[in-house]
């Protein structure tokens, strides 16, 4: 099984050691193993703990192990707070591939736009405006004069992280088989979801069509302008160029004389909209796919808005955990923590047999220093760790699409962190979220509708004399399978009492001639149990 793959495992095992992974995994009593055999490592000898071993070892397994670090750096209900945050500091930027390729991939009719580089722009830049681990980005324009940009998958990548996530699944098979706590958090379908994830970055065709819809939920918005794209295959994207500078840039925002809390308040506002009037956030809203929007040279617009950028990962609640999501929020900043809990609890979240009390009390502690420190001196990132430990500990399952949410919001608050420290989101975040609970448990709300869906309902009532009649008819139709079927019954069990009453009849012959023989000679014995024998031959034939 994992032995086909084993030049890969031991060149993994190498970087492993290289870095000395085993120390960061050491605290983990289910690592033990894993941690005794890569101090076995020659290439361990000699070298110390490294506090960025795990951030410099992604990197160095490559393209799948470098976006699996960053898709992991999210769930920190999985890893301890250092490791998660290592993998949080990814960067993805490599070095550019050759550019007679990427233009080969463009005109590539199966997956690329079919058509030549000439004919498709009027000016490619053949110096690449960024190279990430997946694509690469080039400045083009097209014949009408519009300034593109131009993303391109790299070509031979997807193989690539085909192969490394078949030896996942056989690396999570393996420890699922093995590992009480691999099987508790469900190994095999984390590696499902991210190679899913994965495969569908690869085709932008699906970033494409979240762009487009993130950006019909904006239009004429003040807040945020999303790129328009133009043209989209499964390897290539060409969209609107736009001109911006990236949220962590602080102190050109100052220069720029742009207002830092107008701007974070802004962000915290498209975030909630996002999340709660659209249902469909953009899920990986860390600092370099979130832009301010400036002119061309750079000088500042009057009121700048958020650029929506790389829409790749976007998220959606199911309708039930949308309101689950805004009550539970609602419940923290009045500090109802009983709320809180019998909300988890309806949700399905926790066991039935899970202590009410003790997590109630574990909430209250953890999750109030959130509501009652302004952000400036509030660790969000560590409350919520702490959080997801309680989770653990109280055996709560938390959906995938909301550990998303909660991995975003963490992004949101540190933005607005760097932004505007004084920011108070839960202020802010109040009045939007009591607004949106009330329009969905408004009655009026569900009559208005039923209004909108009234045509489609009359529409269907035509059919309704129809389909009474076919359920008339399957019913009739019921009622007589059913009187067949007692007929059968009855009958079976008249031939079970006949059959019954035979036996007893034949049993009791049998003992009455038993008793005969006793009262006669033996040669009478052999003539009387013959003669029995006919009778009950001839009472079987003749009954």
């Amino acid at each position: 099984m994992l032995i086909s793959y084993k030049k890969r495992l031991f060149d993994l095992y190498r970087i492993c050691a290289k870095y000395r992974l085993d120390t960061h995994l050491s605290d983990i009593p289910e690592f033990a193993p894993l941690v005794r055999l890569i101090r076995l490592h020659p290439a361990s000898l000699g070298k110390s703990h490294n506090p960025l071993g795990v951030k410099l070892a992604f990197e160095e397994m490559g393209t799948l192990f470098l976006k699996l670090g960053q898709l992991l750096s999210t769930r920190s209900d999985l890893l301890p707070p250092d490791i998660i945050s290592q993998l949080s500091l990814l960067q993805d930027k490599v070095a550019p591939f050759d550019t007679t390729v990427l233009k080969a991939e463009i005109e590539n009719p199966k997956t690329g736009l079919g058509q030549s580089v000439g004919n498709l722009f009027s000016r490619f830049d053949d110096k690449p405006l960024a190279a990430a681990s997946i694509a690469q980005v080039h400045t083009a324009c097209l014949p009408d004069g519009r300034e593109v940009v131009v993303k391109v998958v790299r070509p031979d990548i997807k193989p690539v992280i085909i192969k490394d996530f078949e030896l996942l699944r056989e690396l999570a098979s393996h420890l699922s088989a093995r590992m009480e706590s691999a099987r508790a958090i469900h190994l095999i379908n984390i590696v499902e979801d991210y190679r899913q994830i994965m495969l569908n970055e690869l085709d932008l065709t699906l970033e494409a069509n979240n762009a487009t819809r993130m950006r019909d939920n904006f239009t004429g918005s003040s807040l945020i302008y999303v790129p328009e794209v133009y043209m989209a295959s499964k390897s290539v994207m060409v969209s609107e160029r736009i001109f911006g500078m990236p949220i962590s840039q602080t102190d050109k925002f100052d220069a720029l004389g742009y207002d830092r809390a107008t701007l974070a308040k802004n962000g915290l506002t498209i975030f909630f909209t996002q999340v709660f009037r659209d249902n469909f956030f953009h899920a990986d809203m860390h600092p370099g796919n979130i832009f301010v929007e400036t002119l061309p040279n750079g000088q500042a617009v009057a009121s700048p808005r958020y650029l929506g950028l790389d829409c790749a990962i976007m998220g959606q609640l199911a309708p039930n955990d949308q309101l689950i999501v805004a009550r539970m929020l609602l419940s923290v900043m009045n500090g109802n923590y009983t709320t809180l809990v019998d909300i988890i609890s309806h949700a399905g979240w926790i066991p039935p047999s899970t202590d009410k009390h003790a997590l109630i009390a574990d909430m209250a502690r953890t999750v109030s220093p959130m509501v009652s420190k302004p952000m400036s001196e509030l660790d969000f990132a560590g409350i919520l760790f702490e959080v997801l430990n309680i989770a653990r500990r109280h055996q709560m399952s938390i959906p995938p699409q909301l550990m998303l949410l909660l991995k975003t919001l963490v992004h949101v608050e540190g933005l607005g962190r760097e932004l505007y420290p004084a920011l108070d989101i839960w202020s802010l975040a109040k009045p939007i979220l009591t607004d949106w609970v009330k329009s969905q448990l408004n009655p009026m709300r569900h009559l208005d509708d039923f209004y909108d869906q009234l045509p489609e309902h009359l529409l269907s009532a035509t059919d309704l004399p129809k389909l009474t009649t076919q359920s008339i008819q399957s019913l009739a139709m019921l009622g007589m399978r059913q009187d067949k079927q007692l007929r059968e019954i009855q009958a079976l069990r008249a031939d079970f009492l006949n059959q019954k009453r035979h036996d007893w009849i034949a049993l009791g012959g049998f003992f009455g001639l038993v008793a005969i023989g006793l009262t006669v000679p033996i040669w009478w014995v052999g003539v009387m149990f013959h003669l029995m024998a006919m009778g009950v031959i001839l009472w079987r034939v003749l009954v």
